[in-house]
């Protein structure tokens, strides 16, 4: 419920460029305190630096889900929506720290209560959020109609545009005036048009919602000093962030809102254009030479749009704020409770409340109550950065959880280990920004105060790579996107100009313009023919990427339908594994969170493909590369599960987890101390799980057949971050001293120059401790020996490993030998663990 206050509450609605915000600001510092909710954070980063320029850095609080700076004296707060405070609801940040009367408190872009996504937060902010002495509700003037019924003892006061805003038509990218700004719907037509901006004109900065404000901030920068005259930007410019710009150029006007390709709303066209012109400055809006099929401006959106009229809404999103932590069921259902008022529409499925619903499907998760089940909640909280999907997302959430569930706290070595990964400054432009979306989410973890036992040092180390990453990123962008020794294209376009050229695929993959062929398609790259001429290369090129696009998206699409044959685990000349198809690499494999789980990096050609396409493809190739991974190493999952599974043994679990990390073998010296800790039951539950206590190994002998250690090899590689060792001849028993070792030790044995497999020697072994423990004479296998090749040398060294010795014509017992040096050996902290579940 919102505070019962008798200050005044007004709804402050007009078009972009009437000041909104300013006065927001102006009236916030005329109280001893007050809040605003803004609906980026980039725009609540540049309100902060706004009025820590008033107001002086002591004063002044950014609350943000990846970043929070509250000095002990802050009196102002600037906050994303999401982190607001607002006293109770069902605000994820459960912990209370800021949740206190402010004098003065505003939501601004209140009319976002229709988004799908976040919508539920923007309208519970305008019903609750409220100040001892005034409050303010910022939007357009589509909201009156629903401020007047939501509030109807609220103020409703217009402001009128600043400036006039005026239909341009559409212009070719080449000749679109200084000072524009050019607005595209995906990160991949951000930078194609980018690239075509520096070819045609020298260079664009680029903005995007997924920018750190640091490289926001460096590439607006360059906007703002005239260094480029062009600024090439997704629709997070529509939401205040002010810049001078004098004209908007929508690059389509059709978007994937997360669910579906649609046409943008009146209102959103509106929001995007209204960011030409700043004060007192008139702006115009056009196209950027949308053909016919995707079509421009109709005659009514551009009389709406000069006109500031757009149509009322007649509801909101709206989510039950008023939740019940008796238990996980009733969570859920508080959640999807309904509102009694028809205007107040039920939100749509937020990922927080998805990733909930996966998560409670553990009955051991489901069973959770009270403070339980409100820390859960609050986990579920952690924003998906990286937009991997609510299944992928659980994963991480689950893991969590698992560590704070009881009040406990994030291993500090886990949180600092996935940290130093990200902090990698290397890679091009794609790889930057996923890094720089993953520390994001470390950030707002290592803001939760009850998460970790040392939070402000953890938000400081996130807070120094994400600086480091925002730096590194904008100098990428700026080396690819910018050109200063170019003013101008090498040759005009001409009369005709690069769209009217005719694109053309021939069946073999050759690409022509009009009459004169220009490269060659193969799989997703594009390859310019060298003959070309110089001179027309560019248009050309330019040209061909525009129109490529549909013949893209049908052979991803086409691949998306496939079998999984028509994929395949190649080794490139580096010795870096990727997924191909017919040759082609779709993606590479990346180090990721466990052996069992690689990342997977698309292709730079996969960047020309549209945004929905390309997510179904990847979402393809991850589901292909799961798929082999359970086939070919399904027994090393099963044991990675058992050593994470509470129900599991201490022993057992501490012994899996050794074997696990090692990839599926070891040898029994490594874990004598394990195995001693074993009882019978622990040993009967790893013989289910295919585990081979052998007496001079433990492994798994599913493991050694020929698919399984090509898998193996490839994923220690992809963690390792080497090459892909030469592996072992199919069904080899032994192997010469020259075989790569890499490649030898995931599954034989080596014997001085020779090389054994782990089974024969297994055998090997306890036929010689079997003849030993019945009084026989001849321990060893002689049938065996020979059938496999073994030599003398080797045979004696094995001997020797099993603990005996040649006396004469005759095999003595004299014991094991203590391990060498250089046996591998099982990590310290494997043994530390398990005495830690010995202890529990």
């Amino acid at each position: 419920m919102a505070p019962r206050y008798d200050a005044p509450v007004r709804a402050i609605l007009g078009p972009t460029n009437t000041g909104k915000t300013y006065l927001a600001i102006e009236r916030m510092c005329g109280h001893s305190s007050g809040v605003i909710g803004f609906p980026l954070r980039l725009l609540a980063r540049e309100v902060y630096d706004r009025v820590v320029a008033m107001k002086g850095e002591k004063q002044v609080a950014l609350l943000t889900g990846e970043e929070r700076i509250v000095p002990p004296t802050a009196r102002y707060f600037l906050c994303t929506a999401e982190s607001m405070p607002v006293p109770g609801g069902d605000s994820h940040h459960d912990d209370g720290e800021f949740h206190r009367d402010f004098a003065f408190a505003a939501i601004d872009e209140a009319q976002l209560g229709v988004d799908p996504e976040r919508g539920h937060v923007f309208t519970d902010r305008m019903l609750r959020a409220r100040g001892r002495e005034e409050t303010l509700i910022l939007g357009s003037e589509t909201l009156k109609p629903m401020v007047r019924e939501l509030l109807p003892r609220a103020e409703i006061v217009t402001r009128p545009r600043f400036s006039t805003l005026r239909y341009a038509g559409s212009v070719k990218l080449s000749r679109l005036p200084p000072r524009s700004a050019v607005v595209a719907f995906s990160a991949e037509q951000v930078y194609a048009l980018a690239e075509m901006l520096r070819r045609f004109k020298g260079g664009a900065a680029v903005v995007m919602g997924a920018l750190s404000p640091a490289t926001r901030n460096a590439q607006v920068a360059m906007f703002q000093r005239g260094e480029v005259d062009y600024l090439v930007a997704t629709d997070a410019i529509g939401m205040g962030l002010n810049m001078d710009v004098t004209h908007v150029a929508f690059a389509g006007l059709d978007k994937f809102d997360g669910r579906r390709d649609r046409r943008l709303t009146i209102p959103e066209m509106a929001q995007i254009a209204g960011r030409a012109g700043r004060h007192q400055k008139d702006g115009t809006f056009g196209t950027l030479g949308l053909t016919e099929d995707s079509g421009g401006f109709s005659e009514a959106e551009i009389d709406a749009i000069e006109d500031h009229r757009f149509r009322p809404l007649d509801s909101l999103y709206w989510r039950n704020a008023e939740l019940d932590f008796s238990d996980v069921q009733s969570l859920m259902k508080s959640l999807e409770a309904k509102s009694d008022d028809p205007i107040l529409r039920p939100a749509p499925e937020a990922i927080d409340l998805a990733v909930l619903k996966l998560i409670a499907e553990d009955p051991a998760i489901a069973s959770r109550r009270g403070a339980q089940a409100r820390r859960l909640w609050a986990v579920c909280g952690l924003p998906d950065f990286r937009k991997v999907g609510p299944m992928h997302h659980a994963r991480m959430v689950r893991r969590l959880f698992s560590y704070i569930g009881e009040g406990g706290h994030i291993p500090h070595e886990w949180f600092a280990a996935e940290v130093t990964r990200l902090d990698n400054m290397s890679g091009d432009i794609e790889a930057l920004a996923d890094r720089l979306a993953g520390i994001r989410s470390w950030a707002y973890i290592a803001h939760r105060s009850d998460w970790l036992m040392d939070p402000a040092k953890w938000a400081e180390r996130t807070r120094e790579v994400e600086a480091r990453l925002s730096d590194a990123l904008h100098e990428r962008l700026t080396q690819r996107f910018v050109d200063r020794r170019t003013a101008v294209l090498v040759r005009d376009i001409g009369a005709r100009g690069a769209d009217a050229l005719p694109v053309t695929v021939a069946a073999d993959g050759e690409v022509s313009v009009g009459p004169e062929p220009i490269g060659h398609l193969t799989g997703f790259e594009f390859r310019v023919d060298p003959s070309a001429r110089l001179a027309d290369k560019r248009l050309l090129l330019a040209a061909a990427e525009r129109r490529l696009g549909d013949e893209l998206d049908r052979r991803a699409r086409a691949l998306v339908q496939s079998e999984d044959h028509a994929f395949q685990l190649i080794v490139e000349d580096g010795g870096s594994l990727a997924v191909a198809s017919e040759g082609n690499v779709l993606a590479r494999l990346a180090p990721g969170r466990s052996l069992l789980e690689p990342a997977l990096r698309t292709a730079r050609p996969l960047d020309r493909l549209s945004a929905p396409t390309r997510a179904a493809l990847r979402e393809r190739l991850e589901r292909w590369l799961d798929c082999q991974v359970s086939r070919h190493l399904g027994a090393l999952q099963k044991l990675g599960a058992a050593a994470s599974d509470p129900a599991t043994s201490p022993g057992v679990r501490a012994l899996a987890a050794m074997l696990t990390d090692a990839g599926g073998v070891l040898p029994r010296r490594a874990v004598l101390g394990a195995i001693g800790h074993l009882e019978q039951a622990d040993r009967q539950a790893l013989y289910k799980l295919g585990v081979r206590l052998g007496p001079l190994d433990v492994f798994l002998p599913l493991l050694l057949k020929p698919a399984a250690q090509h898998w193996r090899a490839a994923l220690s590689s992809v963690k390792q971050g080497q090459a892909m060792p030469a592996l072992p001849p199919p069904g080899a028993a032994t192997l010469a001293a020259d075989a790569d070792p890499r490649g030898a030790i995931l599954a034989y044995r080596r014997l001085g120059s020779t090389w054994l497999r782990i089974d024969l020697a297994d055998r090997l072994a306890s036929h010689a401790r079997k003849v030993r423990s019945t009084g026989g004479d001849d321990p060893v296998d002689q049938d065996l020996a020979t059938s496999i090749g073994l030599g003398e040398e080797a045979l004696a060294r094995l001997m020797s490993e099993i603990g005996f010795t040649r006396a004469g014509e005759a095999w003595k017992w004299r014991g094991r030998r203590p391990q060498r040096q250089d046996q591998r050996a099982a990590p310290s902290h494997a043994f530390a663990e398990l005495a830690k579940l010995k202890k529990k």
